[in-house]
């Protein structure tokens, strides 16, 4: 068994996650990974569990909030691309 990093949980199906820079992480579920190891929004302060968008270097959960900090580039940022369901 491993320990959860966050919360200490000592779980059989504990699972590790590598990072490109060669750390390894052990949690006992996806929202003990997600709370350590998700981007924070730089608008509303949220964590990014889904794909978010990065405008110079900075991320953000979705096109608003790019959109609300990043001026001319973050207008052009969309959260959908394609035309919308009818």
């Amino acid at each position: 068994m491993a320990t959860c990093e966050v919360c200490g949980n000592d779980y059989w199906m504990a699972f590790e996650v590598r990072t490109v820079s060669g750390d390894t992480h052990t949690f006992d579920s996806f929202e003990c990974a997600i709370h350590r190891m998700a981007p924070i929004c730089e608008h509303c302060q949220i964590k990014i569990a889904g794909h978010g968008v990065e405008v110079n270097g900075r991320f953000f959960c979705s096109g608003h909030c790019a959109r609300a900090v990043e001026g001319a580039q973050g207008a052009e940022i969309r959260d959908a691309v394609g035309v919308r369901p009818a």
